[in-house]
């Protein structure tokens, strides 16, 4: 049962790309997305500017959910994005 809550689960990611930008996203398998995104199979974004490194994931209990964090996220500046996963999640 506990693998099923796992399986479910999104994850709102921060990437750092090699060209110092941060690109946002969501995934219910972070570690597959970040490969893809370095194979150029990514986001156009990426495919342009490869990331270098997954900066911060913050998980959430579903797809839609972890839309709005994504939006949310976008919508701030770059000095807070990251203060953004260290944020309690709301209730």
């Amino acid at each position: 049962m506990l693998i099923e809550l796992v399986q479910d689960c999104w994850f709102l990611y921060l990437l750092e790309c090699k060209n110092g930008a941060y690109y946002a996203g969501i995934s219910n398998d972070v570690d597959a997305r970040f490969a893809a995104h370095v194979s150029g199979k990514g986001a156009r974004y990426t495919r342009a500017n490869p990331p270098v490194k997954i900066l911060a994931t913050k998980p959430y209990a579903d797809r839609s959910s972890a839309s709005v964090a994504e939006a949310q996220l976008k919508n701030l500046p770059r000095h807070k994005k990251l203060a953004f996963f260290e944020a309690l999640p709301e209730a």
